[in-house]
């Protein structure tokens, strides 16, 4: 399946200790998706979509996907018939 590269508006809680995690977020007009739980942090790139950053394991609705940080913009791998995987 064909994937792009999705810029998304994300909600953030920032810890004490610096600790960025992802809450919530809006893909689309009008999809807003809540992250249950962030599983893992680490520099690495999308080899669906290009490009490097930051990538937040998460899970959202019960699956795992990715949401990546790339110079203070969001991304995630969209399905190209404007799906998002999660």
């Amino acid at each position: 399946m064909q994937r792009r590269k999705e810029y998304v508006d994300i909600l953030l809680a920032v810890t004490a200790d610096g600790f960025i995690r992802p809450v919530k977020l809006k893909f689309g007009d009008n999809e807003v998706y809540t992250v249950d739980r962030v599983i893992d942090v680490r520099r690495a790139a999308s080899t669906k979509v290009g490009g490097t950053g930051i990538r937040y394991t998460v899970e959202i609705c019960g699956k795992r996907t990715f949401i990546f940080e790339d110079e203070g913009r969001w991304f995630v791998e969209a399905k190209t018939n404007n799906c998002f995987n999660y």
